[in-house]
């Protein structure tokens, strides 16, 4: 019997969840799953650019660990991009250390930390937000777990 997969450290929900080619009705391909935890990999390494080493520490993972996430990622990036397939970033065992909310009425979206609470868009005061890390099942659960970690701003 294998042991459990320990909850992965992601640093917010991705604004963006589905990917498809231009033209094609999405309903006609396939899908490509990518986690949750494969995305922050791929972000750690390709898009800051950080090492298997520093982007380990970030997730709170071995490096080992973090190498067969980013090869997974990497694998199924080529293959949405190259075989022209729907991209789905969903599931894993992952915690959130930060919150993106999106206010439906303007457009606004802006970050948090988990343990601030809003109810209404700082742009607009509209009520009507929305939140991002919710729509994967996550939120007070992620204040409890995350133990800070060394992120480098953008």
């Amino acid at each position: 019997m294998s042991r459990p997969e320990n909850n992965r450290i992601v640093h917010e929900p991705p604004i963006f969840t589905d990917f498809k080619p231009v033209g094609v009705k999405g309903i006609s391909l396939e899908q490509v799953q990518l986690s949750l935890d494969e995305f922050e990999a791929f972000r750690l390494a390709d898009h800051l650019g950080l090492s298997h080493e520093e982007a380990s520490e970030e997730m709170e993972i071995s490096r080992p660990t973090f190498s067969r996430l980013i090869e997974k990622a990497r694998t199924k990036i080529a293959d949405f991009i190259i075989n022209g397939k729907v991209l789905n970033i969903d599931g894993g065992n992952i915690h959130f250390r930060n919150n993106i909310i999106k206010c439906q009425s303007c457009g606004h979206m802006f970050r948090m930390k988990f343990n601030e609470t809003i109810t209404e868009c700082p742009a607009c005061h509209s009520k009507n937000i929305l939140n991002l890390a919710g729509g994967f099942g996550h939120g007070k659960c992620c204040n409890h777990q995350n133990r800070g970690g060394n992120y480098a701003k953008k």
